[in-house]
């Protein structure tokens, strides 16, 4: 009949008794006469043990260079190396990463318990109800007998390898300026003339997460720059095709315009949240319009649906639609308003569609290119509706 086990001394506090082949381990003989056990730690949820003591049990030679803090142990059929503090394993020549770095406690090196069972071929087991930490170790068959079977297959005892996190995911930041095409304008100054330069276009837009939620945020502004066309001087009948008198704000009268370049420009920001891949955003946004022939700045809320362009990609499309309900502004020039001072305010369609080539060189320059333009139904005493459109190309630059 076997000897019946041997009882357990008393482990320091916060530590795990490790039973070694049903006897227990220690460090020296003379802790043996002073009832101690050499135990185990727990450290991130990972079994720390004496690295010196277990490899000897087992045979192995365990050398220790304090200069690089590096502990080598050999044994034929294995090779294993540990440097204290740093999270990775060498056996046999192939470093593998460790979930906890071997450490130094009260002058004991102490390494993850997957270095006895992965250097050694070693089967560690925890033994909850006792708590203590079990390890078996059958040194290897001389070669002339048949080799001893496997052990049997059970649950793993220690953390597997963690994965590596995913990547975080590609977030476009860019701004792009576009010269705008000879984009057409049709309002009560021009029934359709073409811009002849000075037309353009700017945006920015930056992509981030708050609160665990995809967002961007995206600057749009446009200025159209066109001809008003008169000839005639003031008389009540201009000559053919002159385009001199133009409906006042509120549609009371008519006024003569003598000939001059007209700028027309918009301003909005934008806000959204991501609502589906690829970078397809609905939100809300802000519009300021300016026109420098004398009408009163309009601004107003408004909400919309945006794709931006996916500048990971050696070609991309985005496009936009935004629609502003009520932009207005107060007039008070009594020359524009011949009828007393009041509000003018328009219903306003902004909308883009476009490409970007990448080059995918180091400095982030696109092409960008496409179609944009607006389209403003009076609301409350515009003189007539207005639309600009055009195309556009330019370049751009993302980070």
């Amino acid at each position: 009949m076997s000897a019946p086990p041997m009882q357990f001394g008393a482990p320091p506090s916060g530590t795990i008794p490790i039973l070694f082949n049903d006897h227990h381990v220690y460090s020296k003989p003379d802790v043996l006469r002073q009832g101690r056990v050499l135990a185990a730690l727990v450290r991130g949820g990972t079994i720390l043990i004496p690295l010196r003591s277990m490899f000897e049990q087992m045979g192995a030679t365990v050398s220790y260079d304090p200069a690089t803090h590096t502990v080598h142990v050999t044994k034929p059929g294995s090779d294993v190396q540990v440097t204290v503090g740093k999270p990775e394993v060498t056996i046999n020549g192939e470093t593998r990463p460790l979930d906890v770095p071997p450490m130094m406690y009260q002058g004991t090196i102490l390494v993850p318990v997957r270095v006895i069972s992965e250097g050694m071929g070693a089967y560690v087991q925890w033994v909850p109800d006792r708590h203590l930490v079990a390890v078996r170790y059958a040194p290897p068959a001389p070669p002339t007998e048949a080799p001893a079977p496997p052990p049997p297959v059970t649950a793993p005892t220690v953390a597997p390898t963690p994965t590596p996190a995913p990547a975080a995911a590609y977030q476009d930041h860019f701004v792009a300026g576009d010269y705008l095409v000879s984009p057409k304008v049709y309002n009560e100054l021009s029934p359709g003339n073409t811009s002849k330069g000075g037309s353009y276009a700017l945006c920015a837009a930056f992509e981030f997460n708050l609160l665990n939620l995809p967002w961007m945020i995206e600057g749009d502004m446009r200025q159209y720059r066109y001809p008003h066309n008169c000839t005639s001087a003031a008389l009540p009948a201009p000559a053919a095709g002159d385009q001199c008198y133009d409906t006042s704000i509120g549609g009371t009268t008519n006024a003569y315009v003598p000939a001059f370049t007209a700028k027309d420009e918009d301003m909005d920001l934008r806000l959204g949240l991501r609502v589906a891949q690829p970078r397809i955003y609905i939100g809300v946004g802000y519009l300021w319009r300016n026109v420098d022939y004398g009408y009163p700045q309009q601004r107003g809320l408004g909400f919309g649906l945006e794709k931006l362009p996916d500048l990971d990609k050696t070609f991309s499309l985005y496009g936009s639609a935004w629609y502003y309900p009520n932009i207005n502004g107060n007039c008070t020039n009594l020359s524009l308003c011949p009828a007393g001072p009041m509000t003018l305010s328009y219903r306003m369609l902004k909308y883009q569609i476009g490409g970007t080539l990448n080059f995918g060189n180091p400095a982030g320059v696109f092409l960008d290119f496409g179609w944009l333009g607006d389209r403003l139904n009076n609301k409350t005493n515009a003189p007539v509706d207005a639309t600009h459109n055009g195309p556009y190309i330019g370049l751009g630059l993302h980070f």
